[in-house]
């Protein structure tokens, strides 16, 4: 890209806050060697990536880089023999520290479209090496110092050295301490001078005390002089001090050694590094800027949808929607002097060069740039006293090496296109100048205030108006980009709100044009107009949301209608379901009754009370029939629909098990009217199956005699002594069907008091038999614990 046009549209800021996000100087130096591309499947790959880094971060958080050292000298001279320091060892360290955390930041279960991501990749190819990393970590404390533990030679060497200096503390001690010559120390105190223990002396008596001198104060009055009886333990010190420096720099020989065991692999990690540092700060730029990654095409077309200029305040800036290159490959944008004009076009090439270097722009979704080869940027004042350029003569200097080297993937930005000389020849040469960008097939956005420009703008197909909106109330740009608008200067009202007289206002119309009053009043309207529609449109927008929410509303009503009505239909079927079984059971329960009164019709009590049962069946009936309002038996076909049946024919309500008169055949619903007892029901048809009368008599008979046989020879007791407890329930179950179908009120069962096993597994049996009201055990004169009464239901 040329040069001129990234210092033009200030890319080299971006860059310069890219490499701010960098924690290395191995990313920043990639940050800042950063280039736009032509390529597109370069481009692609690039944006690839910073998206790549920003769902990483989003999802797994972000890694912290911090142990990125630049070990790359360290590693040229291992590569050359040389033996690494203590401080290039402990670099080496963080490093593999560094590559063995990123490992275990990245690990665990990946989504399916994490399997792709290129961080992970990278990561992935990470080579940690955990034994030298300890080692290293485990021999040396600082860059200065290396461990006693390195090694058990310097461990033995260290020891011994600390115990010379301590018996050499001791002697000294001993010898200031003393009286014979404690009046010839200046301070009782031990202390070093050239790496060797001494006493200081008062210069006076330096004779006094036998021993070398090593140094002495600055005034003279005070000789640090090494006794004889320490030189000896002073030099052996020494020697062993020697031999700690041998066995500390074979422990450094040593550990270079391994490293050099893994050169290859550290640089490769190096490498790895440096790009995850680079792509993670892309990452945290587009986070920053809350940046999209506009989709990319090759056609010339750009279409920014809320734009804003990275380099604004966020909070203040005002987006932009731009579009061109498919209706029209030229763009003229005019509108009044710190109207956002040079904003929009270094909007523009910004994002195109952001989005050719691979960093996402902050913008909404569904923005597409184009790739193109080259980008021109003709923008700002550039005249040179010294190079006796004017701003006319600096702007078609620019222009004219553009003009060479444009072409049909190219993108050119012209500001104040024309300005700087006569306005007519500005205005034609400006045109020209279009014509011949649209040969060539350029993209270009210029901008001006040539009203000629605008009239080219709404006569040519390939060129559209543009304007950046200013209020003339405030007197303020509201910065919004109307495209398909052209602009007006503005000079009269502006001037106007600043006070000129308006007779002199008045005399400047005079000078105009009539065909400047017409152009001038024709923008006036449409101003008017589109702000009326712009006006209309929002409160159009308006009105549209309030409608779709009053939809929403109405459709979760609806539903919600819809819920509870199955829910009430649901729960009404439930309870017909249940009132249903329920009458069901007292039927039974009465039909047995029925039967048991009838054996003896002569009793007027039980005649009574046959018709009270009678009564409280038929107010029962009565009262589900008034509950229901619906068909509640179901249409569910059981077996083959009787044909023509008729009134007084005898049905069997399969589903309930109950026997029935016709009242009323089928409709044409499929219902017929059926009397069940003293209910009448709607049961469809294939719900009913005929009955042979005469067959159901004849078994009623035989039913009779068996119940009549059984009641006359059924016992009030039953013995259960010497059975099992299987035994005993299966005859106890027997029994009371018996005693319940012959009408016993009361039976004893007699199970004996033994151990206690039969009674208690009988009593758990009686709890849950149907026809057990209650049991007790019986009492004095009964047979106590040894038998059980049971009442049974009537």
């Amino acid at each position: 890209m040329n040069e001129k046009t990234l210092k033009v549209l200030e890319f080299d800021k971006i860059i310069n806050q890219l490499a701010g996000f960098t924690a290395s100087q191995l990313g920043r130096e990639i940050a800042e060697s950063l280039m736009p591309s032509n390529d597109m499947t370069v481009v692609a790959d690039r944006l690839r990536e910073t998206d790549d880094g920003v769902s990483f971060i989003l999802r797994r958080g972000n890694p912290s880089l911090g142990g990125i050292r630049d070990i790359r000298d360290s590693l040229k001279r291992v590569d050359m023999g040389a033996v690494l320091n203590m401080g290039d060892l402990l670099r080496v360290a963080d490093v593999l520290r560094l590559c063995r955390n990123l490992k275990s930041h990245a690990a665990g279960d990946r989504k399916v479209d994490e399997e792709n991501n290129v961080i992970f990749g990278f990561i992935d190819c990470l080579e940690a090496n955990k034994r030298i990393e300890d080692k290293i970590s485990y021999s040396i404390v600082s860059e200065e110092e290396m461990a006693d533990d390195a090694s058990p030679t310097l461990n033995s060497i260290r020891r011994q050295i600390r115990e010379r200096q301590e018996s050499i503390k001791e002697k000294l001690n001993g010898i200031i301490k003393s009286p014979h010559y404690q009046k010839y120390m200046q301070d009782p105190i031990v202390t070093i001078r050239a790496g060797r223990y001494v006493v200081p002396v008062k210069q006076e008596y330096r004779n006094e005390v036998p021993g070398l001198v090593h140094d002495s104060s600055a005034s003279g009055a005070t000789m640090f002089i090494e006794p004889m009886a320490v030189v000896e333990a002073n030099n052996s010190i020494k020697q062993l001090q020697i031999k700690e420096q041998a066995e500390i720099e074979r422990i450094l020989a040593e550990l270079t050694e391994d490293v050099a065991g893994i050169l290859p692999q550290l640089k490769t990690d190096m490498s790895i590094l440096a790009k995850l540092d680079f792509i993670l700060a892309k990452a945290n730029l587009s986070l920053k800027y809350n940046g999209v990654s506009p989709k990319l095409n090759t056609d010339g077309c750009i279409m920014i949808r809320k734009g804003r200029h990275p380099l604004l305040n966020a909070e203040t800036v005002v987006p932009i929607d731009f579009w061109v290159g498919e209706r029209f490959t030229s763009l003229i944008v005019t509108g009044p002097n710190t109207g956002g004009k040079t904003v929009t076009l270094k909007t523009v090439g910004l994002f195109a060069l952001m989005t050719q270097a691979g960093l996402n722009i902050p913008a909404g979704d569904n923005t597409e740039i184009c790739v193109f080869n080259k980008i021109f940027a003709d923008i700002g004042d550039e005249q040179s006293i010294e190079q006796s350029l004017s701003t006319f003569s600096s702007h078609m200097t620019n222009i004219v090496k553009i003009l060479e080297n444009a072409d049909s993937q190219s993108l050119v930005l012209l500001d104040e296109l024309g300005a700087g000389t006569d306005p007519t020849e500005g205005a034609a040469l400006a045109m020209a100048i279009l014509e011949e960008l649209h040969e060539k097939r350029a993209i270009t956005v210029a901008t001006t205030h040539y009203s000629e420009l605008k009239i080219y703008a709404m006569t040519s197909e390939h060129v559209e108006n543009a304007s950046c909106e200013f209020d003339v109330e405030t007197l303020r740009p509201t910065y919004r980009l109307l495209i398909g608008v052209p602009g007006k200067s503005n000079a009269f009202a502006i001037s106007k709100r600043l006070g000129l007289q308006e007779e002199v206002l008045d005399r400047a119309r005079d000078y105009l044009t009539q065909e400047d009053i017409r152009f001038e009043d024709v923008l006036l309207s449409m101003e008017k107009d589109r702000t009326k529609a712009e006006t209309e449109r929002v409160k159009a927008e308006a009105l549209r949301l309030e409608i779709e929410k009053l939809k929403n509303e109405l459709e979760e009503q609806k539903r919600k209608i819809s819920s509870e009505k199955d829910k009430i239909i649901r729960e009404a079927r439930e309870e017909s379901k249940r009132i249903i079984t329920g009458a069901k059971a007292e039927a039974e329960a009465v039909i047995e009754e029925v039967k048991r009164i009838e054996k003896d019709r002569q009793n007027v009590h039980k005649s009574r009370a046959l018709e009270e049962i009678k009564q409280k069946l038929r107010n029962k009936v009565n009262k589900i029939d008034e509950s229901l309002v619906e068909t509640i038996m179901p249409r569910q076909s059981y077996v083959k629909p009787p044909e023509n049946l008729k009134p007084g024919d005898t049905v069997l309500i399969v589903n309930l098990g109950q026997k029935g008169i016709v009242i009323e055949p089928p409709g044409a619903n499929g219902e017929a009217i059926i009397q069940a007892g003293i209910m009448k029901i709607n049961v469809h048809v294939t719900n009913l199956k005929l009955v042979d009368e005469q067959k159901i008599e004849i078994e009623k008979v035989g039913a009779g005699e068996i119940g009549r046989a059984k009641a006359m020879n059924i016992s009030t007791e039953i013995d259960l002594r010497g059975f099992n407890l299987d035994d005993a329930i299966d005859s106890v179950d027997k029994y009371l069907d018996d005693a319940s179908m012959t009408g016993l009120k009361s039976v004893t069962l007699i199970h004996g008091k033994g151990t206690g096993i039969l009674r208690a597994g009988i009593h758990r049996h009686l709890r849950t038999h149907p026809h057990v009201q209650s049991f007790r055990l019986g009492k004095f004169g009964e047979g106590e614990t040894g038998v059980t009464v049971v009442e049974l239901k009537s």
